[in-house]
Parts: C-alpha cells; sequence; structure tokens
C-alpha cells in the first residue's frame, strides 16, 4: 500500500476509527462525538478517523487508545494461529487490516512501532500460502467444470471461495483475485500449448 495521497487504499485505511481522550476541552467541536454537547471536555473519550487523530495527537490535544482490531487479544490470536483469525470482521468488509495497521505505526513510539510492524509481517507471512493455495484450487475447480459443462460445480466452487474470501483483508483479496486469474491463465497457456495437446 502506497503513502500516496490519491491512494484509495491509504485512503479508506485511513478513515478507521480509533478512539481518541482529550487533554484539553475544545470549544465548538462536540459534534465530533455526535452527542448534543456544544464543546469536548478535557478527558472526553471520542471515536475519530485516523486521518483526523494524527493532527489531534501530533497537536498534543489527544492521546489515543490501540484499536481493537489490534488489542492483545487479537495480537495472541495471530500469534498462535493467523490463519484462524478472519481479518475482515476487524475491520469491516473489504477494510485494509494491514493497511490501517501500518498507519497506526506512524503514530506508535519506535518499541511499539517496531512490535506492530512485527505482528503485520507474520501475519501476512503465515497467511499467504493458505490464501495462494485457496485461490489456486478455486481457480482449478471453476475452469474444470467450466471446460466440462457442468454448471453445478462451478456455482459451488464459486459459493466456497466468496465464503473463504469474506474473511480476508483487502490486500489479501486482492493477491486472492489475482492467483485465481494468474492460474486461469497458466491453464490456458499449458494446453493451448504442444505439451497440453500431447496430453
Amino acid at each position: 500500500m502506497e503513502d500516496d495521497y490519491y491512494s484509495i487504499d491509504s485512503i479508506l485505511a485511513e478513515n478507521q476509527k480509533i478512539q481518541c481522550t482529550f487533554k484539553v476541552s475544545v470549544p465548538d467541536m462536540g459534534h465530533l462525538d455526535g452527542g448534543n454537547e456544544r464543546d469536548i471536555k478535557a478527558q472526553s473519550k471520542v471515536q475519530v478517523p485516523l486521518w483526523m487523530a494524527y493532527i489531534l495527537i501530533y497537536s498534543d490535544y489527544a492521546d489515543f487508545t490501540i484499536p481493537t482490531s489490534f488489542s492483545a487479544r487479537v495480537r495472541s490470536a495471530l500469534n498462535a494461529e493467523p490463519r484462524s483469525v478472519r481479518l475482515s470482521n476487524l475491520v469491516g468488509q473489504g477494510g485494509m487490516w494491514y493497511g490501517f495497521g501500518r498507519m497506526i505505526m506512524h503514530l506508535l513510539n519506535d518499541d511499539a512501532a517496531k512490535e506492530m510492524s512485527d505482528l503485520l509481517v507474520k501475519t501476512f507471512r503465515g497467511r499467504l500460502p493458505e490464501v495462494i493455495d485457496q485461490a489456486q484450487h478455486f481457480a482449478s475447480i471453476h475452469a474444470s467444470t467450466a471446460d466440462s459443462g457442468v454448471g453445478g460445480g462451478a456455482l459451488g466452487g464459486d459459493h466456497a471461495a466468496m465464503a473463504f474470501r469474506e474473511g480476508l483483508d483487502g490486500t489479501e483479496r486482492e493477491l486472492f483475485a489475482l492467483t485465481q486469474a494468474s492460474t486461469r491463465s497458466t491453464k490456458r497457456w499449458y494446453e493451448a500449448s504442444d505439451r497440453g495437446r500431447r496430453s
């Protein structure tokens, strides 16, 4: 994911909300909390988008709490078995869990940022083989049923692939789709080559 101003992935990641605790009272900003108060009082806890949290935290108006997407419970589950955690449930359907984590790293001190970086890398490495394997599997099922003219199997494969993809982060979902397309292209190339015709 790029840190480019025009990157859709960056925009989606920075739109996730985090809880900030205000250190000072802020006049005429009560609407941020969604309540009826006109001002935000010191020690108030308010959910704000990450892009706004940068300004508040770096200006020393507020502190933030690590989001539940990266809580100790989630980290423990990811350290135990990264493939068992549905990352989409942590940031919303199609959310960018890895991107959100990268953005949170910018707010942390060096040690905590390194710990977050290690978690993101370990999780990605632990989940990547399964994402690739499942993508190749569902691509081959879909290609086989399409070639044989059997419609029911293709639908079953598509439903199973869809169910698997529902738990993926947006980045993993992109890799899943790219791997499926690559697998189908490789199969078509092989079948069109001399070796494929001789088989």
